[in-house]
């Protein structure tokens, strides 16, 4: 259970600090003007959200370090666009199919907050080093 939670850390976390990562930092000032304002604090906030999700979180994921609460803020942050800005669209078109992918994420991050890092983890180590202590 151990080696699937880390591979699932590993390959979930670093599809979504790779591809949605990269693209909010490299066209941050280019998508600032126009991206999505779910939660009315303004495009550039909720960009910066959805940016320390992608990037920091899902980091933070993969390394194992604080994993439930990095988890719990990507389903968070991934759970507001699929319902406020997507609204749970699945299939339809012109929103994209992106429905299927946001519930994945979700699923995957809620499971991560639930089940923890495993072993394989910084904070399996930081739980180790409170035992000895």
């Amino acid at each position: 259970m151990d080696i699937g939670l880390l591979a699932v850390r590993l390959l979930v976390g670093g599809s979504l600090f790779i591809k949605h990562r990269w693209e909010k930092l490299t066209t941050f000032s280019m998508m600032s003007a126009h991206f999505p304002d779910p939660i009315h604090i303004g495009p550039v906030p909720s960009l910066a959200i959805a940016l320390v999700a992608d990037g920091i979180c899902s980091v933070l994921v993969m390394l194992g370090l604080a994993t439930r609460w990095a988890a719990l803020f990507v389903a968070i942050n991934i759970g507001v666009a699929w319902t406020l800005v997507h609204h749970f669209a699945f299939f339809a078109k012109p929103q994209g199919d992106h429905g299927e992918l946001c519930l994945l994420y979700i699923s995957v991050f809620l499971a991560l907050f639930l089940a923890g890092a495993g072993r394989y983890s910084i904070d399996e180590l930081i739980a180790k080093g409170r035992e000895i202590h």
